[in-house]
């Protein structure tokens, strides 16, 4: 397929507020969550002493130490007890500077429990039949995998990626692998909570846009980051879909050119997965647009029609919102920036 190349001159400005200036009073909206440190328990536990430690976590928490034991930490759980507390005794060791540097970092987490425990006050607000999460559970892994979870257990925090976007583990070989620095400039301590309010919606909404066209599937990207932030109603757009300040305004001074990327190169109703993945996945830009121009650009038009559906009909429910098909959507947006 020949693209159509719209080159965009990539201008900066001052960031944008976040418009959600309506939101809803959750003062008086009890939530009850702890946090539990296990990396600290963890980690300073001695070394003569750790299996009588692993053996006696899996008694008290099961659910999460054999979470983190076999996926987390890859560990087979048929390996016998001394076999495991090695395995673990060498991550520890490993990770014991990634640890020292969450003790600075985290010494204190409790404004990050505030900061989750006001979202969940929203999602109580949006969602009063859903269970909400009662613990926090803080971990470190390795930074080449899983990273903060939505466990039965409740929101489970790997701290590996929370230690700045110029932590030096992240600029690693093994870690660039897995998280390049299009995503790990996201390794902040600011996206916590984002994290597991994205969790939340990705439990209350689980994606299935196999089949769906482009357009589609932009508009489900948008409904999601629509509902996000009414959840995150304080947090900046830019923030939500993950990319720089200078970026988001840059895409709401060009919107119009962006949707003519899809417009005039009949992109919107592709269902080549080839094609889709390039505008609704991760990515570190959109080639057609230029250098500047920040991947997912799709998910970023999907939400731009999205809220201009909502302006529309503006005593839309988030449950009523996420319950409307895409195309009516679509269709009923005239969506012409």
């Amino acid at each position: 397929m020949k693209i159509i190349i719209i080159a965009l001159g990539l201008l900066f400005s001052i960031a944008s507020c976040n418009s959600f200036n309506n939101a809803p009073n959750v003062d008086n909206i009890n939530i009850n969550i702890s946090t539990e440190r296990f990396e600290k328990h963890l980690f300073d536990t001695n070394t003569n002493s750790l299996v009588k430690y692993l053996v006696q976590i899996q008694r008290t928490n099961p659910a999460f130490t054999n979470n983190f034991i076999e996926n987390i930490l890859g560990i087979s759980p048929d390996i016998s007890p001394d076999s495991t507390a090695t395995i673990v005794n060498e991550f520890i060791k490993s990770y014991r500077s990634v640890y020292d540097s969450t003790e600075i970092k985290f010494n204190n987490f409790s404004t990050y429990e505030k900061e989750i425990k006001h979202a969940l006050q929203y999602v109580k607000y949006y969602f009063p039949a859903y269970k909400i999460p009662e613990k926090i559970i803080t971990y470190i892994g390795p930074a080449d995998g899983y990273g903060d979870v939505l466990s039965p257990e409740g929101f489970l925090i790997g701290l590996q990626h929370h230690l700045g976007k110029n932590y030096p583990l992240y600029k690693t070989q093994m870690v660039e692998q897995f998280y390049p620095s299009y995503i790990s400039r996201r390794f902040e301590p600011d996206y916590i909570v984002i994290n597991c309010i994205k969790n939340i919606i990705n439990d209350l909404y689980p994606e299935k846009n196999e089949d769906k066209s482009l357009v589609n599937q932009m508009i489900e990207k948008g409904k999601r980051l629509y509902l996000l932030q009414k959840l995150l109603p304080e947090i900046d757009e830019y923030m939500l879909i993950g990319y720089t300040m200078d970026q988001i305004n840059d895409c709401n001074k060009h919107e119009a050119a962006i949707w003519d990327l899809f417009v005039k190169n009949n992109l919107l109703q592709t269902t080549d997965k080839s094609i889709i993945k390039n505008y609704v996945e991760e990515g570190p830009k959109t080639q057609e647009l230029g250098d500047g121009a920040p991947g997912n650009i799709g998910s970023y038009a999907g939400w731009q029609i999205v809220k201009k559906y909502v302006q529309k009909n503006n005593d839309l429910t988030p449950q009523k919102l996420m319950a409307i098909d895409a195309e009516i959507i679509f269709e009923q947006a005239k969506y012409k920036p």
